[in-house]
């Protein structure tokens, strides 16, 4: 029997069935990027993808590797269809079949702050390092590996005439691989963390996110051969790189202030004055969280991210912001049994938001699953309760746990206070 003809026809419908799905994806992606710029969700917050046309085959393996679906293909080409949503970790840049990726930062609308560093990490103010994030790397590996490289640059000028060799200002990727580099060197360090927790942006990431694909070399543990990890793993393994290493982390302590003092810096975090011959900063570019500045906003029950809803089930929960994080948590929280949750918004309507987010906290609301209170300021925090001045008057809230979600401040300002220099890039590398 002759089976050419069924093979024929099974190719055929293969490819058809090929060609009306990637149709469909197409024109979904274009409805994403459509709705992404009416929100003004277009720009990217940092390091970000530029596709070539020219070179592109639409392949959508880009699209493929992005976790947070940023990327998308329209009309044969991949597009960055979600600018706001991209963090620049760059999975997108390796997964590119024809090299047809570029990754900048800024874009011509909106420049971005980047220092400038030696190839040592040191900024033009002598002593004063920046890795990771700050310094524009979102990659994770990247990040790690320039903690790593800035903490050999600073052994060398390690004299034993401060407190500190140095002090290391964050935990995430770069200041924990600097801080395993420290004890390393036999140096006399401080690592403080303004959160209470280790990761950095890592632990903000969603659950199960792809965090990590490529290998890192880190000082005490050695070369780290992950593959493909997701977020929990990624932190599990570093909370059991601290305990083995016995590396120090000083959570919820703050930098205030860097001051030049003879060949080092007298340096004030919320926990004290340290001298110290050197300062890598390791932060992010989240920033500080933004705070309210009102009475009883120091209570432990007072966090400015939502990691996990299903912690606040059957409580009483405060959502204070009107980006799409505060909606988003809202909207988590308001999907648990037993929650009751209340989203507090200074202005008169939502701006510059998901649309999907708008539709879905709308109909919440219409359904009684949360309240949300537009115009209203958030007065007083309570053991029980937060008060709330909505339309003139006040209202006494019961309440378990508040939630801010109203973004973060930069460092910049205090950094250009001690003299270090910045360049304001304009999409480009």
């Amino acid at each position: 029997m002759d089976y050419t003809y069924l093979y024929l026809f099974i190719i055929v419908l293969a490819v058809a069935l090929y060609v009306r799905r990637h149709r469909r994806l197409q024109h979904a992606h274009a409805q994403e990027l459509k709705q992404s710029l009416a929100a003004g969700l277009g720009e990217p917050p940092s390091l970000h993808p530029v596709i070539n046309p020219s070179r592109c085959i639409g392949s959508g393996s880009c699209a493929r590797a992005c976790p947070e679906e940023a990327l998308g293909v329209v009309n044969g080409k991949a597009v960055l269809k979600n600018g706001s949503a991209c963090i620049g970790h760059g999975a997108c840049l390796s997964a590119c079949p024809v090299e047809a990726i570029t990754l900048v930062f800024g874009t011509e609308k909106r420049g971005i702050d980047i220092p400038h560093v030696s190839p040592e990490f040191e900024t033009n103010v002598p002593g004063i390092y920046i890795a990771g994030e700050l310094g524009g790397m979102g990659l994770i590996r990247k990040a790690a590996e320039q903690g790593r490289q800035a903490m050999d640059a600073i052994r060398r000028r390690a004299n034993g005439s401060h407190d500190l060799d140095v002090l290391i200002v964050g935990c995430g990727p770069a200041g924990l691989s600097a801080g395993l580099a420290a004890i390393h060197h036999k140096l006399r360090y401080r690592l403080i963390e303004q959160e209470d927790s280790l990761g950095g942006a890592v632990y903000h990431y969603p659950r199960n996110k792809i965090a990590m694909t490529a290998p890192v070399q880190l000082a005490l543990v050695g070369k780290v051969k992950f593959g493909e990890v997701s977020k929990e793993q990624l932190l599990e393994f570093w909370q059991d790189v601290v305990k083995r290493t016995g590396l120090q982390v000083s959570f919820r302590e703050r930098l205030v202030g860097i001051e030049r003092s003879g060949d080092g810096f007298d340096v004030q975090t919320e926990h004290g004055r340290f001298s110290c011959r050197s300062v890598l900063l390791a932060m992010g570019r989240r920033g500080t969280p933004r705070k309210l500045d009102v009475p009883g906003e120091e209570a432990s029950k007072v966090v400015y991210r939502l990691v996990d809803a299903e912690q606040y089930r059957g409580q009483h929960v405060l959502v204070v912001g009107g980006g799409d994080s505060a909606l988003e948590a809202a909207i988590a929280l308001a999907g648990q049994p037993g929650t009751t949750v209340t989203l507090s918004y200074r202005s008169a309507a939502f701006a510059r938001v998901k649309a999907k987010n708008r539709d879905r906290l709308e109909e919440m609301r219409q359904s009684g699953a949360l309240q949300v209170l537009l115009s209203s300021t958030v007065k007083g925090i309570e053991q029980r309760q937060v008060n709330v001045e909505h339309e003139g008057r006040t209202l006494a809230l019961p309440n378990q746990a508040v939630i801010v979600c109203a973004g973060g401040e930069l460092p910049t300002p205090l950094l250009r206070k001690v003299g270090i220099q910045f360049e304001t890039k304009f999409g480009t590398r």
